[in-house]
């Protein structure tokens, strides 16, 4: 017996990149599923918090190498097709490792957010709620809340002007 085998880290290790594989193979099945009802399920058994009412448009590229649940998004909030929400992120096996090391960070998406096709959420990011994220945005940052963001990076360019918040 090896001394790793001894204190269980290769089987460790075994189960990590199972658990890693069946995370990948259902993440493409939700990608590409047609009822949008049955992928929210999908993203719900993989450890994603979501809220009643929410839509999520096929393509959503989700990027966590940590398999941990570290996605939360709200009521009724629209993800257009190809999103992409990137959890952890790094330069791998580069010697920028060193200058530059994995970031991981929640994504939190409020309550009646819209986000559009093609946007790029980053680590560590929250959008506030009754925002729009414009198409094939990069956010980079936190969005606040009744806000029109858009761009690379993703700016805010507007706030939504609502005259009672209370009855929305």
């Amino acid at each position: 017996m090896t001394p790793f085998e001894e204190f269980g880290i290769e089987q460790n290790i075994y189960k990590f990149r199972m658990k890693q594989l069946y995370h990948a193979a259902l993440m493409k099945i939700a990608k590409i599923i047609f009822s949008y009802k049955i992928r929210v399920k999908f993203y719900k058994h993989l450890g994603m918090i979501i809220g009643n009412g929410t839509y999520i448009g096929p393509g959503l590229e989700v990027i966590d190498e940590t398999l941990t649940d570290l996605i939360m998004i709200g009521d009724r909030v629209t993800i257009a097709p190809h999103v992409t929400l990137v959890v952890s992120s790094g330069p791998n096996n580069s010697k920028l490792k060193y200058v530059y090391p994995r970031k991981f960070g929640e994504i939190i998406i409020q309550d009646d957010v819209w986000i559009g096709t093609g946007v790029i959420i980053l680590p560590g990011v929250t959008i506030g709620k009754m925002s729009i994220i414009g198409a094939g945005a990069v956010v980079t940052e936190d969005i606040p809340p009744f806000s029109v963001a858009v761009g690379v990076p993703a700016k805010v360019i507007k706030k939504i002007e609502v005259e009672d918040h209370e009855k929305m």
